[in-house]
């Protein structure tokens, strides 16, 4: 045996070794969730897909659009029921904690556990990723339960857009393949923490699969546990992204090359009482720069809901400095 041969054996056994150890350590949190029709006898099945328990309480944290299988368009929770299956065979109900489709994230519970009976999975930090690391997903693709699959971190920073039309920031690329079940499933990293949320696959394209960010997961779990959803800002425009002439950038000495053109202003919506019209050019929400539309989505969080705020606008032409509006942003419904 060449000693080419030898350590190419020795890599690749301690990749084998790393994998093993992360299912195992990992392995008895993730769970098949399955989702019924609660007003059909016999539970007609809407759908399913994976999640993974993050606390040992039986909180479980899985995607948005898989406890929403089935659920009609506006519906503010939906009506159906979930059951959870566990690596050890136990199939139990779950109750609907909360979720947030711009972020496509859900928690559950699980009835009838005693507090501290459950494996769960720990959470790591998305923000320390490197592109290369391994990545590791455990999920029931296409019914196949406990289901991995390995590869590496493919590309950071990437956005997708939620079904809402938001754009969801920091999703991880990674060419760990995904099939439909794995949605909700955990992205793991060497160690065994979870760095993501499996997501979404490109069809059609050569094992591209998405993630959500396990930092946003950190942000959104707190508050569907608390209000059952994500408070958010609401302005009352609707607008696009639009290019700002060059001429305005240096008489404004703007940091930008794009700004919110306002198309529409709802009457009475916050946005029309602080005097936003329409053709307005939303340049900055207090100190930030806003240079598109989903960066001003991005900006009105549960921190400014209610709260007084200055928006920076361009009026046209003629105003000699860019017009500065306090507004109080409504909590989105």
């Amino acid at each position: 045996m060449t000693t080419a041969t030898a350590t190419d054996e020795f890599l690749l056994d301690a990749y084998s070794q790393t994998v093993s150890q992360v299912v195992e350590s990992a392995g008895p949190a993730v769970a098949a969730v399955h989702v019924g029709d609660a007003n059909a006898s016999g539970g007609r099945s809407l759908g399913s897909g994976s999640g993974f328990l993050f606390t040992p309480d039986g909180y479980l944290l899985t995607n948005s659009h898989v406890v929403r299988a089935g659920a009609r368009a506006g519906e503010s929770a939906p009506a159906a029921s979930l059951r959870v299956a566990l690596q050890d065979g136990r199939d139990l109900r779950a109750r609907y904690v909360g979720d947030d489709p711009d972020t496509d994230l859900a928690v559950l519970n699980i009835d009838g556990v005693s507090s501290g009976a459950l494996a769960h999975a720990a959470l790591g930090r998305s923000a320390d990723l490197r592109r290369g690391q391994i990545a590791i997903a455990i999920g029931n693709p296409l019914g196949f339960e406990q289901t991995v699959t390995a590869g590496i971190v493919s590309a950071l920073g990437r956005s997708m857009r939620a079904s809402t039309g938001r754009l969801i920031p920091d999703v991880i690329q990674t060419d760990a393949a995904l099939n439909p079940g794995n949605s909700g499933g955990p992205l793991l990293d060497s160690r065994g923490e979870v760095i993501g949320v499996n997501t979404a696959i490109i069809h059609g394209a050569q094992s591209i699969c998405f993630a959500v960010a396990i930092d946003t997961a950190t942000w959104v779990i707190p508050q569907l546990m608390q209000h059952g959803k994500v408070r958010r800002g609401y302005l009352g425009v609707q607008g696009m992204t639009v290019p700002v002439h060059r001429r305005l950038v240096l008489a404004y000495e703007l940091q930008q090359k794009t700004a919110v053109r306002v198309n529409s202003v709802e009457k009475n919506s916050p946005a029309d009482v602080a005097g936003v019209r329409a053709d307005d050019l939303i340049v900055g929400l207090d100190g930030i720069v806003i240079d598109s539309v989903d960066r001003l989505h991005q900006s009105l969080g549960a921190s400014r809901v209610r709260k007084s705020c200055m928006i920076k606008l361009l009026r046209g032409t003629i105003t000699p400095a860019p017009l500065y509006l306090e507004v109080r942003p409504a909590e989105a419904a």
